[in-house]
Parts: structure tokens; sequence; C-alpha cells
């Protein structure tokens, strides 16, 4: 959405609401030496969606050469934060490294001085470095979406034993990729899917793949809304979930080891990206089983409503839905109708689960305290299920979890494994053994966490996970 359109937006929400206060200016009376000269300084903020690059929210120099915007006359309170036109050039601390949102408050005041301690990508000596975990990576700056005619950034998180096994796994898609690893290029603080994930990893969880998408910036409300708005337009949403199906989902399958089924596919996001998350369910479920929907925003467009109940089909459907009580007005009572309409339509109750968070705000930190509970349920995730890759003719060890020793219990073809690796959670090799092995393998001197137990029976190499306790 262009810029204008949105200052009327924000003029028609604040001069309608019930208690008008008198327009606020925000001025920068102090930012860092790192700042580079003749920077555009943007305000973003929940009356603009959150656009970090907005031509119609950039600060201009008054008299006193200082950057400043005045906002119009509003009430209730705004959250928001500077930039210099991205979110990884989002304000931060003196040392580059994260800062809560800013609020206002209507009526205190009308002019605001502010003081830039930092900039995320910047911390005066060249940068302030990355939260991501080192399993997560950035497949392309520009991956290509055609049906759009744009591009994108798409991030990739492998589970900690992907190099060092040869099994597929099975995927979740998720929306806005730049608030999922890492702060840096987070507005409101990151999901932490990968220290999530990392941390089922040490617990004996099998863990999916993960990728995420960043939103597009001004595109977002376009891509994420299948159906337009008569204040806030939108309508693109069809095309990126073809996009996603189309060219995204066969690109990961051809160059990752993945698991391609329905029953192993999943698509989840928050707000808009909830909305956008539900169509894809409703649109292709031959495609993606796994759904998660998060404080979703149903509120946009009552078509949601009509397109699930003529064209859902529950099939192998498993669909999360969770809000929290302190969000808007509207979004649990959506929720809720909207699970009565999957389960008329099919969705049997063990299949759907509400949760509804007490004291849940629409924020990061709502979505990031649910994303294991979440993806836990989706996948049907439990210590000790799945992990054991193995079959009848190889056999395995046991018992897993084990704080001592580990035997080994003969496949149907009775043979014992010729050759023995022990692989830390790291990747780090412990041992190799290929002179006569000895049963039982004695682990007491391991620490406690997850590991690798590689073997090789009749010429076929074996991969088990095991958890020293």
């Amino acid at each position: 959405m262009k810029s204008i359109p949105k200052l009327i937006i924000f003029l028609l929400f604040v001069f309608l609401s019930p208690e008008i206060f008198p327009q606020v200016t925000f001025k920068i009376i102090s930012m860092p030496d790192s700042t580079p000269q003749n920077a555009t300084i943007y305000i973003a903020g929940s009356f603009n969606g959150w656009n970090p690059g907005e031509q119609g929210f950039s600060l201009t120099l008054n008299t006193n050469n200082q950057p400043e915007i005045t906002l119009p006359s509003g009430s209730g309170t705004i959250e928001f934060k500077f930039t210099r036109g991205s979110w990884e050039t989002v304000e931060g601390t003196e040392n580059g490294t994260f800062v809560p949102n800013r609020t206002f408050t209507f009526g205190n005041g009308q002019t605001v001085e502010i003081i830039i301690a930092g900039w995320e990508d910047t911390d005066g000596s060249g940068g302030g470095g990355t939260t991501a975990a080192p399993n997560v990576h950035i497949m392309s700056t520009d991956f290509g979406m055609p049906q759009l005619n744009r591009t994108r950034r798409i991030w990739v998180y492998l589970p900690p034993d992907y190099d060092t096994t040869t099994h597929s796994y099975p995927v979740l898609y998720m929306q806005d990729g730049q608030n999922l690893f890492d702060a840096k290029t987070s507005f409101s603080g990151e999901w932490e899917v990968d220290e999530s994930l990392n941390q089922l990893f040490s617990q004996g969880y099998e863990v999916p793949i993960v990728v995420g998408i960043d939103n597009g910036g001004s595109y977002r409300i376009g891509e994420y809304t299948p159906w337009k708005n008569n204040q806030y337009g939108g309508g693109d949403g069809e095309k990126y979930v073809d996009f996603i199906v189309e060219t995204l989902k066969p690109y990961i399958d051809a160059h990752y080891r993945t698991n391609v089924t329905t029953e192993s596919t999943g698509i989840m996001g928050s707000s808009l990206g909830g909305l956008i998350s539900h169509y894809a369910m409703v649109t292709y479920p031959e495609v993606f089983s796994k759904i998660g929907i998060f404080s979703p925003s149903y509120w946009f467009s009552d078509s949601v409503y009509t397109y699930t109940a003529d064209n859902f089909d529950a099939m192998s459907i498993r669909a999360y839905l969770m809000a929290g009580d302190n969000e808007s007005d509207e979004t649990v009572p959506d929720l809720q109708e909207m699970a009565t309409l999957l389960q008329n339509s099919g969705l049997s109750g063990s299949n759907l689960q509400v949760e509804i968070v007490p004291g849940g705000q629409h924020n990061e930190a709502l979505w990031r305290q649910q994303f294991v509970t979440a993806v836990k349920w989706l996948f049907q995730l439990s210590p000790g299920v799945g992990e054991t890759k193995t079959n009848e003719k190889t056999g395995y060890f046991y018992p897993n979890p084990s704080s001592d020793q580990l035997y080994f219990k003969a496949g149907t073809s009775n043979q014992f494994p010729d050759e023995i690796q022990l692989i830390a959670e790291s990747g780090a090799n412990i041992l190799t053994s290929t002179s006569e092995i000895k049963y039982p393998i004695c682990i007491n001197g391991l620490c406690q966490g997850s590991y690798i137990i590689r073997f090789i029976v009749n010429d076929q190499i074996v991969n088990q996970r095991f958890i020293k306790n």
C-alpha cells in the first residue's frame, strides 16, 4: 500500500476516535556517531503496519538540523521504532543489540525528544552480530517470486543432526521470516524458533526443517490477504500461496532432504500471517496438513468464513488455533467462530486445538511462548518417537534414553554392527570402532544430551539418535 492511503487511514482512525488529543512531534535530538551521513530516518509503528521504510513516514530536518516528524491528532497508545529504511537498520542499544518498542499515549505532550543510542547493523565498530543459531542460514536474499514479479529473502533452519544423517525431515513453512530467528532483523523481538527447536532436539525430539519467508514490507498486507478490504486494500494472497506451492516448495524439496508428503508438511503464521496460513490450509489440503494459526486477522474480510464453508476439506488436517485474551475485542470471538465452522465442516476434535492464552497480547512474545506447544502438537512429537531410524533387518541400540550402557538388538539378519561411530550433537566424532566391539557399550563418561550412534550392518549405514540422561 502506498504512503498516502496509509496516512489517510491513520487520519480517519484518529479523527473518528472518541477522545482526540493534539498532534505529536517526535524530534531526534541525538544519534550515534555511526549514523551514516545523509541517512534518511523513518518511523515505523502500529499506525502504518510496521513498514520500516514508508516514504510518507520519513523524518525531515527542522531549523536546528534535527530529524523530526509530526503525526496527526489521535487517541490511545501507539508503538513505534526508528529505522534507516529496513529492519536490518532499526535502532538498538549503543552496542547494536535489540531494544523494545517505544510507546506514546496521546495526551501526554505534543513534543517528544528522542535519543537514538545505536543501530542494530552497527555498534560503531562495524557490526552488531546475529542471534541466529549456526544451523540457520539464508538460502537466498533474492529468491524469485514469478507469481508476483518480485524477490524475497528465504531462511532455512536445519535440524542439528542434518549433516550427520541421510534422513528426510518434515518441513514447516513460516511467514514473517525476519522475525523468526534473528533479533537483528526483527522489529519487535524474534520468535526464537531456532533456539526452541534446538532445545527440543537436545531433549530427544525429532524436529522439522523450517523455511522462513520474509514479509515484503509494503507488500505484506497484499501478500497475506486473499481478499480486498475497503480500507486496507490487499488481495494478492492467492498468488503468494501459489508461490509457496508452485515455486518455493519444489525448490526446497529438490535441494534439501525433505519428506515431501502432505502428512509431513506444515505452514504457520501470526496475525495476517495467520490469515494467509488459514487460506493455504483451505486451498491446498493436499499440500499442507499441519497448520499453525496464531492471532489470526479474520477481521480483515468476512470472505474467510464463506470461503472456508464452501471449500474446506478436513482430509488429514491438524489445525492449531491460538490467540491471547488481551488482543483486540474481536480476536477471540472470531477465532472461536472459525473453530466451530471447522468442526462443522468435518474437522474432528482430536485434530483441532484451540488455545486462548490468559493475558496474551498481539505480539512476538505471545507467539514465541506458544511456538513449542504448537509445533509439538502439530507434528505429534514426543521424546524417543521417530528418532530411532532403524528397521527390523538392521536392528537397534537400547535402552533409549540410557544413563550408563547401550545394548544391541539384532535385526532379522541376525548380524551385529561391523563398525560404530559415536557422534555428538555438534557433529564432532567422539568414537570410531572397527575392532571387535564389546557389548554392552559403556556411556558413563558421556555428558547428558543427545547423540548419534552410526553403525554398519551388512554394508547398510544406520543412524540412530539416543539420549544420555
